[in-house]
């Protein structure tokens, strides 16, 4: 299956980027990562907190079937420019894994298209690589294509 997707991860760099571009207008592609109704649907969590300005704060928590908490992830966010910009501290509570720092950048390519650039920035060289690891790939593309498919419902 070809990722839609793409990871750059290059050899002893403790970052890698992100690129996905999505048949969204740019507007409506943002929209996905600041209204909680329309995070929930695409990522399959529950938003419980998600301030969509500089200096907010943002909490996720992700649950089985039966309602046991598989994973609760939040941050702040240090800049916010909508339609272009999100610079926002991630971490997943109870994992090995530090704090880590994601630069979104959103881009118009078109009316009707629009591109995703996020740059991650991990504590190591070490955490970025057992990040990478993890069904990781398959997981950000999936989310992703999860993303397009709730909001083009929306339009």
């Amino acid at each position: 299956m070809d990722l839609k997707t793409k990871i750059d991860a290059e050899d002893g760099k403790h970052f890698l980027v992100i690129t996905r571009e999505f048949d969204l207008p740019l507007e409506l592609l943002f929209k996905a990562y600041v209204e909680p109704e329309i995070v929930e649907q695409w990522m399959s969590t529950k938003v419980l907190k998600l301030e969509s300005r500089k200096h907010g704060s943002w909490q996720f928590q992700t649950s089985d079937p039966e309602g046991n908490i598989l994973l609760k992830s939040g941050g702040v966010i240090h800049e916010f420019v909508p339609n272009a910009k999100i610079v926002r501290t991630f971490e997943m509570e109870n994992t090995p894994f530090p704090v880590q720092l994601e630069f979104l950048e959103f881009e118009k390519l078109n009316d009707d298209r629009s591109k995703l650039t996020m740059q991650i920035v991990y504590k190591s060289v070490e955490d970025r690589d057992a990040m990478l690891k993890l069904p990781f790939a398959k997981g950000i593309n999936m989310a992703h294509n999860r993303l397009q498919e709730v909001v083009e419902n929306i339009i």
